[in-house]
């Protein structure tokens, strides 16, 4: 068997994502790799991690090459937020990490890629409810316009080179495992950090925001589900609309008070606010429930209920920090 190799694998969908990886094809088979060495050791102690830096061509190459690398999980990225705030880091690690990717991918024989796109490719002038698949993608911020990119880019590189490389647009990825990483939609993994913490949270969002979300359990199934599936059925190699649970800012504050009786929730709206406008409330994921089976399982309430059940023991113990 081939080794799996993920990079970023100390950010939020890839601290839980070499855990189910590795659970399923063994520890010794995942190599977790990330830019900073000590974070992805701090979250993934089991199994072998490496330090790479996904824009030095010669160090992926390196570790692809050593391990026997034949599926590579590449979700290193820079956030929306974050993105905004150093739009050229954005555009460096996002694009050229990819493109470094897919060219050793093409070059070394690597069997099948992953990686992520974003409900952030989506901008004005698209049907905001129940967006399409298939619509033009005129994102608003540096982050949207690399995955847009990204998205072309490995479409390219599956029509040029014959590259099995499939993708999600991720919504918003509600955690209970890893605090918020910068994204405009952490607005909802920090409330829930918040109201078990403090019992009040100021959210950057406006109470009436609407947008896609969905928990980790259901994105990280959805990915394998993905990458199990036969290619013959996976007819798009762009990114899927991938579904799981919207509501807005205020029911999610409803929510959790039904939890937490005394918590309260302030709606100041910054810079993100404009983000979240641009972006849809819920998408169509048709694609992906007619190529691959794809079916969420959690809905807000069973989800606030996990959540707070999480993070409520482990800020008992004292491990709970955001």
């Amino acid at each position: 068997m081939g080794k799996i190799l993920v990079t970023g694998a100390a950010g939020q969908i890839g601290s839980e994502l070499v855990v189910a990886l590795r659970e399923k094809h063994g520890e010794e088979n995942v190599i977790a790799t990330d830019i900073l060495l000590k974070a992805v050791e701090r979250v993934l102690p089991s199994g072998p991690n490496e330090q790479v830096d996904v824009t030095e061509i010669r160090k992926l190459q390196e570790a692809i090459g050593t391990w026997g690398v034949t599926t590579i999980y590449h979700l290193a990225a820079i956030l929306s937020a974050a993105g905004e705030k150093n739009p050229q880091t954005a555009w460096d690690v996002n694009m050229k990490g990819l493109q470094n990717i897919l060219e050793l991918s093409r070059e070394l024989g690597v069997k099948r890629v992953y990686w992520p796109s974003s409900i952030a490719v989506f901008g004005p002038g698209i049907p905001r409810v129940k967006t399409p698949q298939d619509v033009p993608l005129v994102p608003t911020t540096m982050y949207g316009i690399t995955k847009a990119a990204g998205e072309l880019l490995c479409n390219y590189y599956h029509q040029r080179y014959g590259v099995d490389v499939r993708s999600i647009r991720y919504p918003g990825i509600i955690s209970n495992k890893v605090p918020p990483h910068g994204g405009t939609t952490d607005y909802a993994v920090d409330m829930f950090y918040q109201a078990i913490l403090k019992k009040r949270y100021t959210c950057f969002v406006r109470e009436d925001t609407v947008l896609p979300m969905m928990y980790m359990p259901d994105a990280i199934r959805a990915t394998l589900m993905l990458m199990d599936a036969s290619p013959k059925s996976v007819t798009y190699h762009m990114g899927h609309n991938l579904a799981g649970l919207s509501f807005s800012a205020g029911e999610l504050a409803r929510e959790i008070k039904k939890h937490i009786p005394g918590f309260t929730c302030e709606f100041v709206p910054d810079f993100r606010q404009k983000i979240a406008d641009s972006w849809p409330e819920s998408v169509d994921d048709s694609v992906a429930r007619r190529d691959w089976g794809w079916k969420p399982k959690y809905n807000l309430a069973t989800m606030t209920e996990d959540m707070i059940k999480e993070l409520g023991a482990r800020a008992k113990q004292g491990k709970l920090a955001a």
